[in-house]
């Protein structure tokens, strides 16, 4: 039996990466469909998807400090100084 293209069953790694695009946005209609059908039945791509959704709200709600360009730019440069030392 050949496969088509626009088979709606789909193995787990396929499904696995329509989850992250649907995590993004990115996965199209088609994409969501087969997903959701897979997730239907497949008990190991259910936990993946509802860890990935666990772990995007965990991160679109975390407050991430970052340093400051000026900062970072300083600490390289004591890192690079402090390498030359060395040498």
């Amino acid at each position: 039996m050949s496969e088509q293209k626009n088979n709606i069953i789909v193995k787990c790694g396929e499904a696995n990466h329509f989850c992250d695009k649907n995590q993004y946005r990115e996965a199209s209609l088609w994409e969501k469909v087969k997903l959701n059908i897979h997730l239907l039945y497949c008990k190991a791509c259910r936990k993946y998807s509802s860890k990935n959704n666990r772990l995007s709200k965990l991160i679109s709600n975390s407050e991430v400090h970052t340093m400051d360009p000026g900062t970072k730019k300083a600490l390289q440069q004591r890192v690079q100084e402090k390498l030359a030392e060395k040498d």
